[in-house]
């Protein structure tokens, strides 16, 4: 039977992400996934073939897709941190990260507890949890380290003279010591992106599945479900 705190949040709904918020990140996820697919290509390109030269573009259309969902990219990163400004509070969670309050990192243990199955009862957010807001951030400084070197690498293609050549290039390539090392630090980035989209898809599907809100559907209509469970005192 339930209790009279379950009942209380069975039905609650609450409106979370905003149309902004929700458009980005299905846009920003596309343009992720065409940036890991030709970035991967640049870095081991396709053998060539033989035939007249103008039937060899197709390393060219790779680049120039790859550069496109850059730009898509990063346009997209900039309309983000606008919305954090001026949107609700859900849309900034990730900004707020008590890193030095001992009861976050409890929280943000016992989330990745219940994601390892070690633990029977989450949690439950309106927005963000602890984990996911941490995380969230971390991925944040991993977008403007791949914007900033895709920049510098872009800007020495472009050549001297050029405004992402002065603004990037010229003084990111040093920091890394060499171009290659540079190209190889963005290609590191890609696979952590990678490896964050497949640690991302399972958490969703879970907390979907097992969890005691929704996930996927909010990210489509903005409202988060709340179907029982404790809600955090932060939120309650």
């Amino acid at each position: 039977m339930e209790t009279e705190v379950e009942k209380k949040w069975v039905t609650k709904a609450v409106y979370v992400y905003e149309a902004p918020i929700r458009l980005w990140h299905w846009i920003n996820a596309a343009s992720i996934f065409v940036l890991a697919i030709s970035g991967y290509l640049i870095a081991h390109p396709p053998p060539s073939i033989g035939g007249e030269a103008f039937g060899h573009f197709e390393f060219a259309y790779i680049r120039y897709i790859h550069f496109i969902a850059a730009l898509v990219f990063d346009v997209g990163l900039m309309v983000r941190i606008y919305w954090a400004l001026v949107g609700n509070r859900f849309g900034r969670d990730f900004l707020h990260l008590a890193l030095f309050e001992k009861s976050f990192w409890i929280e943000v243990i016992k989330k990745i507890k219940w994601y390892l199955f070690l633990e029977k009862e989450p949690i439950v957010y309106e927005g963000a949890d602890p984990l996911n807001r941490l995380a969230t951030f971390l991925v944040f400084i991993l977008d403007w380290f791949m914007l900033i070197t895709g920049l510098a690498l872009f800007g020495e293609m472009d050549g001297m003279g050029t405004w992402a050549y002065y603004l990037f290039t010229i003084w990111i390539i040093p920091i890394f010591g060499s171009s290659q090392t540079l190209h190889s630090f963005h290609h590191l980035g890609m696979w952590l992106f990678a490896s964050f989209v497949l640690v991302h898809v399972y958490v969703v599907v879970r907390e979907d599945i097992l969890g005691r809100v929704s996930v996927i559907e909010t990210m489509v209509n903005g409202w988060r479900v709340i179907r029982g469970g404790q809600l955090s005192k932060k939120d309650a």
